[in-house]
């Protein structure tokens, strides 16, 4: 929190409680200039008003949440100042896990109690035995269990359904997770290193300027969309056929990817109609002129090997149904 509003912080909380201290004060103060429960002298509509002071219990206890305020502060804090507790929510200011790591660390060594580091503490204490008995089943065993499914499926829409969709159909730039269309493997334990370890794509080239620019990029954008069955310009197609040698040292001369040829680089089946940033013309082309690089980060040091395990059957299910 910058100095700014820290001081914001301060200065209206501290603010409110004087002003409520000081308005309990002038409520409390006998200004009718008659004692207490006699006549000020006021009528109204044949009601005469009496100089009633505040109940005692009610201004006691209003008296009490302010002090109770003042003591809540000093013990958790306030604005940057954590208190006499050393209490935090969380770790604020966290870029990275790394940082996150370290916090955690510090926070343990000087004694500081952050909510959140406990409450995952808690947790991991909990149903980590939980995790620790689905990470001693194989991930085909899991896929079949029902209640493991509920865990991996909650895990899943925490963690990965921001890119993949809630129902892991996918998007632009992200593969559908529910059909058999795999660019590293989809089988069990090739599904699990993924997510463990990540996937950052060897990428693909810009070709624009290697085909001769935009013509070029049109004739290969046109026999690569004829490969899955595509209507396309015939003699385009037949150009883009000859220039298509320079793709086949990844995709394979027939383009079926590099998993057809048993090569794990990453690159695409060109012959299912199946694409990932989109089937139409111009997004074809727009990536053969400008190249593609996809990244999937790692999980293993964000989820720990056991979570994963249960995520990788839960998306193992997905795509044996």
């Amino acid at each position: 929190m910058s100095n700014f509003w820290n001081i914001w912080v301060w200065v209206l909380s501290l603010g409110t409680l004087v002003g409520c201290f000081l308005l309990l004060r002038y409520c409390l103060t006998n200004f009718a200039g008659v004692p207490e429960g006699e006549p000020t002298g006021h009528v109204f509509d044949g009601i005469e008003e009496l100089n009633n002071p505040l109940p005692q219990w009610w201004s006691t206890f209003f008296l009490l949440t302010i002090v109770w305020a003042f003591l809540y502060i000093a013990a958790y804090g306030l604005g940057n100042w954590t208190g006499f507790i050393g209490w935090k929510s969380s770790n604020q200011g966290i870029l990275n896990l790394a940082e996150s790591k370290a916090q955690v660390l510090a926070a343990k060594e000087n004694g500081y109690l952050v909510q959140y580091d406990r409450e995952i503490a808690a947790a991991d204490a909990k149903y980590g035995p939980i995790f620790d008995a689905y990470a001693a089943r194989s991930i085909e065993d899991l896929s079949t269990d029902e209640e493991a499914l509920k865990v991996g499926q909650r895990l899943f829409l925490h963690n990965c359904s921001q890119c993949h969709g809630s129902n892991a159909s996918g998007s632009t730039g992200f593969p559908d997770l529910t059909d058999n269309d795999w660019l590293y493997g989809g089988d069990a334990e090739t599904i699990k290193q993924s997510i463990l370890h990540g996937r950052k794509a060897n990428g693909m080239m810009a070709w624009g300027a290697a085909l001769g620019g935009d013509q070029g990029v049109q004739d290969v954008a046109a026999y690569v969309l004829s490969l899955s069955g595509r209507e396309v310009d015939a003699t385009s197609a037949a150009a883009g056929k000859d220039k298509f040698v320079m793709c086949a040292a990844c995709h394979g001369a027939d383009g079926k990817g590099s998993a057809a040829m048993g090569i794990p680089l990453g690159a695409p089946n060109l012959t299912d109609d199946i694409w990932l940033y989109g089937p139409s013309v111009r997004a074809v082309e727009s990536s053969i002129n400008n190249g593609r690089a996809g990244v999937m980060p790692a999980w293993k040091d964000i989820l720990g090997e056991q979570k994963v395990h249960v995520i990788s059957a839960y998306v193992y299910s997905l795509s044996q149904k």
